[in-house]
């Protein structure tokens, strides 16, 4: 991979954006290796989580920039249909981010900007770190977000307050992004990676196949009506009580253990 760096240890996956040159800014080649990379990483059992964060800048400054934006030099000569398809070509990453079994955790470091903030809102749970900025830019180019901002933003934190973003084209720091509930947590940029970790490590340590059901089971049921949505739950409930895991936890539960052998993914 030209654009990616992936690192795995002790079931978390860390994969960082690398396009220093570029503060990180999301290309064809980029969409295209970050799609190939999920689908590895979403056939992995030893995965139990992914955390996704930028790169350092060409200066090595590890805090400069999560993800720029989408890359501003391939897009300005696309044509309608070539402005289209690469949309599509971000849609097919960003999906897996939503929808792959493993938990997804954005670690915002820096610019969030365009791009960079629709694919941490593709992600699970955004951790920002206090110099992280998010923003959408796009109609100040004469364009719109093209990367699921439009829906994925409104849907976070509300409708207006998306469209107040999208259309002043406004930056907000990372404890504006937590007060309007676009972000999880705030932390000082040294403790980005360790409060991310840490979190990994607490979701890993659970039954993850009951953790990829109930993932599956918000996602779904968003958009639901609330009775087909608790009738899905509760198909969902009976599926994760056939399982070892169910047996384990339980049992060591009632044995009043801590360790639990949970082995279903």
């Amino acid at each position: 991979m030209n654009n990616l760096k992936l690192e795995i240890s002790d079931q978390i996956a860390v994969l960082q954006i690398a396009r220093p040159a570029a503060l990180n800014a999301l290309n064809s080649e980029t969409l295209k290796e970050l799609n190939e990379c999920l689908t590895e990483i979403e056939a992995n059992d030893d995965v139990k989580v992914l955390i996704l964060t930028g790169g350092p800048d060409k200066k090595d400054n590890p805090f400069k920039s999560f993800v720029a934006g989408a890359d501003i030099s391939e897009m300005v000569n696309m044509s309608a249909a070539e402005a289209r398809k690469f949309g599509m070509e971000a849609a097919k990453p960003f999906f897996k981010l939503m929808e792959m079994r493993q938990v997804t955790i954005a670690a915002v470091n820096g610019f969030a900007l365009g791009g960079g903030c629709e694919i941490a809102m593709a992600c699970d749970i955004r951790i920002a770190s206090e110099n992280a900025t998010f923003g959408q830019p796009e109609v100040g180019l004469g364009i719109i977000p093209g990367f699921g901002g439009t829906q994925r933003l409104a849907r976070l934190v509300g409708m207006g307050r998306a469209k107040e973003l999208i259309f002043t084209c406004d930056s907000i720091d990372a404890n504006e992004a937590y007060r309007i509930g676009l972000v999880n947590k705030v932390v000082p940029a040294e403790e980005l990676m360790d409060t991310a970790k840490k979190m990994a490590g607490k979701i890993a340590k659970n039954a993850s196949y009951a953790v990829s059901i109930a993932k599956a089971a918000i996602n779904n049921g968003y958009d639901m009506d609330i009775h087909n949505a608790v009738e899905m739950e509760a198909n969902l409930f009976g599926l994760t009580n056939a399982t070892h895991d169910k047996t384990e936890g339980m049992t060591a539960f009632l044995e009043r253990r801590p360790e639990k052998n949970f082995t279903d993914f």
